[in-house]
């Protein structure tokens, strides 16, 4: 058996998305419960050279709706990176998500070779489908989403590899 471009990529990024928002779920509980004000969190990172916790999360939900758009063949659609509270970050989390869930399998398999082309603040980078999704798309997905995490363990909120990973099937 095969595992098709769709199979590799749509599932596993709904999946981590989803896992997300629960992570970020537990984080406004807690900011709640301790009475911090939920804007600390979401401006927290972890070095003074990283990005915060909103932009982590902008980043991955980028290249998640990005990744599904450009190995189909479409343009991506553009958000605004302007959450800067935890039901916005859910909110946009959620807004990738149903994105995600209108592809259908036919759309992104077939993709392994299809070129995209990745626009970047200083010019491009130019990929086949299968080297788009193994070597940038889930590595980049999965740095930001674990960063997200990293950023609120760090910061107290109690949560474990378990929400990371999700229930298991």
């Amino acid at each position: 058996m095969t595992l098709s471009m769709y199979h590799a990529s749509i599932p596993p990024i709904i999946r981590g998305l989803s896992n997300l928002r629960t992570v970020l779920q537990k984080a406004a509980a807690h900011a709640e419960i301790k009475k911090i004000d939920p804007s600390v969190l979401v401006a927290m990172r972890l070095a003074p050279d990283m990005f915060p916790l909103s932009r982590q999360v902008q980043i991955a939900s980028d290249t998640a709706k990005g990744a599904a758009a450009r190995l189909a063949g479409v343009e991506p659609p553009k958000y605004e990176d302007t959450e800067a509270t935890f039901p916005e970050l859910v909110a946009r989390i959620d807004k990738t998500i149903a994105f995600l869930e209108t592809f259908k399998p036919d759309q992104i398999d077939g993709s392994e070779e299809r070129t995209v082309v990745l626009p970047l603040r200083d010019g491009s980078m130019t990929f086949q489908g299968m080297a788009y999704l193994l070597v940038f798309v889930l590595p980049n997905f999965y740095f930001h989403a674990t960063t997200a995490y990293d950023i609120l363990r760090h910061a107290g909120v109690e949560i474990g590899k378990q929400d990371y990973l999700g229930k298991i099937p």
